[in-house]
């Protein structure tokens, strides 16, 4: 790469991230500062560790569609369903401005490595486009498809927990970091038999995820924001040179079939789609089952009655799952823009605005879920949570994650009846994605 062009990468870089975090951050900050409860909202989850329960009340106190000074803000749960579901809205949220200082900003955007939210992300593109993509990995992550996949998951399961079993019994009473060691290492293994990722290649892909992670934030400092884009350079870079090895010597993994799947009328998916597309997969895949299980495994060490019943009454597995999902979220909201001008739940919504739905507040509305507020593994309607979103951008590892969260957190708390939280537990910084970054644990 010629000086030239190493300038020029820097230069777009720097007004990537004064354009999608500095001067948003700074605005923020200033409206929290007087009072805006959205604004409010994202200081408060700054440092990873905070749902601000108190603000998703002050919002929904202020009926079904807050409007803050920079977006509409919803914690009603009929209200995120209608956004997400709607056909007048895009998914995303950006911050576009117009005249010369647009056009650099698409200029700049133009250069930004492939991620989870530049196009054809399937996070972020709509149909066709959107119709196209999803179709050709949809059947992978079928309810049928993934309950195939849950005896392999539990041997996965079972060997780490062997290898756990056996630290235990070398350091007695010795505390392990259960995320590094089995909230991490399951969910990775699964989805890169799944993406067809050599057991070479796994701690690489882990890493990519992780340093990719706070690319879903707002507000990354500038050293923050280059480790991101590092890493999805990176991660583009590791992605082109397997894919290129798969289109070699195809297997019958997911990779595979994407590289030589054609749509109905014979068109294959770009390189850029086909990136987009794998590595979507590959870090969604596992970034945010890492959290369930996290979180899940922290809920039924505190809550000590729930696991005691879970015990007693295994058939509610898969209920419990839900019920983590719901009180503690993998990610706590999701954005969309307004395409034309809209209304929901009778709010005139102008064409082009933010709507900042907020899916951790969405699951505790008292209008859906009885005493929201408390975990209960047994509650009735625990999968009525919106923690997968909704909609056409509805998670399409929703069933694998369902089955990974069961088999994974019963494992755990089987081959471990004594299995008690330790000191030192540290939530990741990520304002999204929810969970921890560290969770010791004595096995007993």
């Amino acid at each position: 790469m010629s000086i030239q062009e190493q300038v020029g990468g820097r230069a777009a870089s720097a007004v990537r991230w004064g354009f999608g975090h500095a001067l948003p951050a700074t605005a923020i900050r200033s409206a929290a500062k007087q009072g805006d409860l959205h604004g409010r909202l994202i200081e408060a989850t700054r440092d990873g560790e905070t749902v601000p329960l108190e603000l998703f009340e002050a919002i929904r106190a202020d009926g079904p569609l807050h409007r803050s000074k920079f977006a509409f803000v919803t914690a009603s749960q009929p209200v995120v369903k209608e956004v997400l579901t709607s056909a007048d809205v895009r998914a995303g949220v950006e911050f576009s401005p117009g005249g010369v200082l647009g056009r650099i900003g698409h200029w700049a955007a133009r250069q930004a490595p492939i991620g989870p939210l530049t196009p054809p992300s399937l996070l972020v593109t709509e149909p066709p486009d959107h119709t196209r993509y999803r179709k050709l990995v949809t059947r992978v992550f079928s309810v049928k498809a993934v309950q195939g996949l849950r005896e392999r998951t539990e041997q996965i399961a079972a060997g780490l927990l062997d290898d756990l079993e056996a630290q235990a019994r070398r350091e007695p009473g010795a505390a392990v970091d259960l995320v590094e060691t089995y909230c991490a290492q399951l969910p990775v293994t699964v989805i890169a038999e799944i993406l067809g990722v050599p057991a070479a290649d796994r701690g690489r892909v882990l890493d990519f995820g992780t340093g990719a992670a706070p690319s879903l934030d707002l507000g990354l400092t500038w050293g923050g924001f280059r480790r991101v884009e590092s890493s999805l350079t990176d991660f583009e870079a590791w992605l082109s040179d397997h894919i290129d090895q798969v289109r070699r010597s195809p297997g019958d993994d997911l990779l595979s079939q994407l590289v030589t799947a054609r749509s109905d009328d014979g068109v294959a998916l770009t390189d850029a789609e086909l990136k987009a597309t794998a590595g979507l997969v590959l870090a969604a895949g596992f970034e945010t089952t890492v959290n369930l299980l996290g979180n899940g495994v922290a809920l039924l060490l505190q809550h000590p009655d729930q696991l005691a019943r879970l015990r007693s009454e295994p058939g509610l597995w898969p209920n419990a799952v839900d019920e983590v999902l719901r009180y503690d979220p993998p990610v706590l909201l999701t954005g969309r823009m307004t395409l034309r001008d809209t209304t929901f739940s009778g709010v005139p919504v102008p064409r082009g605005a933010a709507v900042t739905t907020l899916l951790a507040a969405a699951n505790r509305d008292p209008d859906v879920f009885a005493d929201p507020d408390t975990f209960d593994v047994a509650r009735e309607n625990a999968a009525d949570h919106v923690s997968f979103s909704s909609g056409r951008h509805y998670c399409l590892g929703a069933a694998l994650a369902r089955m990974e969260g069961e088999v994974g957190l019963r494992a755990v708390v089987e081959r471990f009846p004594d299995l008690a939280l330790a000191p030192g537990a540290r939530r990741r910084t990520t304002r999204i994605l929810r969970g921890f970054d560290r969770l010791p644990v004595t096995l007993g």
